[in-house]
């Protein structure tokens, strides 16, 4: 009986988060992302990501936030994913979910460099990654860069260089002096897959961290988070299904400014 109750409660508290976001999505965010004391306006923003699949498993309520309010959204991928022999295949499937994420073809970069490759104990080279944003940068007139932080969300090896690499070089280059860095906020285990319930966690946890500038934004469109997951078709098993629906990176996107 005490089991049912439990049970009962976690979907009463699921329902109930999943109504916040569409209460959320009412209230306007006029205070994000303020750009040398100037309000939010449009931006020129770049995310910069390790595999094909991060931009949908991870990064889905940020891309909708920005795109929902006509900020130009480049995509920077740094391999083709080829750790299982279908780099190619996921290439295309890239270019399809950024399509399904309302992100043009043509806005989207897929790296494939020798010293660049997907896998668990592959060390990327973070001046090389650092080049390699900086070229962007400068022909997208960048001045927002997002990315992962220190621990990558689930600790890969090649989104803590993504991290690194950006840091490196871009916030200690006066070249790049008006570019804003933020940094996806990792979460532990259990609030990773507590699905929109960690809504809740996450605006309690940004107040206790008032000191740091952070924006937490809530997926307006949740079931894009799916439709982009989808394309990835060589990716899209049962346990990166149950992955999506449960995780709460589909619901929030804690950012934290890097200074």
């Amino acid at each position: 009986m005490a089991w049912v109750l439990i049970f009962s409660s976690l979907i009463f508290l699921w329902i109930i988060s999943l109504c916040n976001i569409l209460l959320l999505s009412r209230i306007p965010f006029t205070k994000h992302f303020t750009h040398n004391g100037r309000a939010f306006v449009k931006r020129n923003v770049l995310l910069v990501i390790a595999h094909p699949d991060d931009e949908s498993m991870f990064f889905t309520p940020t891309i909708n936030f920005l795109t929902s309010r006509g900020h130009s959204v480049q995509i920077l991928c740094l391999s083709i994913g080829d750790a299982d022999g279908k780099g190619n295949i996921r290439k295309q499937e890239l270019f399809q979910a950024c399509v399904a994420l309302k992100v043009p073809m043509q806005r989207v970069k897929i790296v494939n460099h020798p010293d660049l490759q997907d896998g668990f104990g592959k060390v990327w080279n973070h001046s090389l990654l650092a080049r390699i944003i900086e070229e962007e940068i400068t022909n997208h007139c960048i001045d927002m860069i997002i990315t992962f932080d220190s621990y990558g969300v689930s600790g890969h090896c090649n989104h803590r260089d993504v991290h690194y690499g950006v840091c490196s070089k871009l916030l200690h280059d006066n070249v790049q002096r008006d570019v804003e860095v933020w940094e996806l906020v990792s979460v532990n285990i259990l609030r990773k897959y507590s699905g929109p319930v960690d809504i809740w966690l996450s605006m309690f946890w940004a107040i206790l961290h008032s000191n740091e500038t952070m924006q937490c934004l809530v997926n307006e469109h949740s079931r894009r988070s799916f439709i982009a997951m989808a394309q990835h078709s060589s990716q899209w098993v049962w346990f990166r299904k149950l992955f999506v629906a449960l995780s709460s990176y589909t619901y929030m996107n804690t950012l934290r400014k890097i200074k």
